[in-house]
């Protein structure tokens, strides 16, 4: 993928309880020029949202105490964030966990593990729409 140039400075926050999963996350973003903001919970993402206010959310679904379609759901009904772009992250492919995140206002549902090229597509395709309105 040579236009991921085009990434640099874009803010991303990703949510995941998996150690794992944020490091190659933020390994991904980091050579495409994103700034990263890492989350381990829906909780700890709340808390770090409004300080780093992101251009696009990674969200996990499977997270212990706030799972990833309440923490989207939350981010969405804040005002503030209501056209930030989320996009849910699960091992899980199925079309009820895919209608589950468009109902909580998702924007995109990506299946781990995830590429290089997936991660930053999307946050290509979320960012430009999203900066360009």
């Amino acid at each position: 993928m040579s236009d991921t140039k085009n990434l640099a400075g874009i803010k991303v926050m990703v949510i995941d309880d998996s150690n794992t999963i944020r490091r190659s996350a933020e390994i991904f973003l980091n050579q495409a020029g994103c700034q990263v903001i890492l989350a381990e919970d829906g909780f700890d993402a709340l808390a770090k949202i409004t300080e780093h206010l992101p251009d696009v959310v990674f969200v996990d679904i499977m997270m212990p105490r706030l799972d990833g379609y309440q923490t989207c759901s939350l981010i969405k009904k804040n005002a503030h964030f209501k056209a930030t772009p989320v996009v849910m992250l699960s091992s899980k492919d199925g079309l009820f966990d895919k209608a589950r995140g468009r109902m909580v206002g998702s924007n995109e549902y990506l299946t781990k593990p995830f590429t290089k090229d997936t991660l930053l597509t999307a946050v290509q395709r979320h960012t430009t729409q999203h900066l360009a309105a």
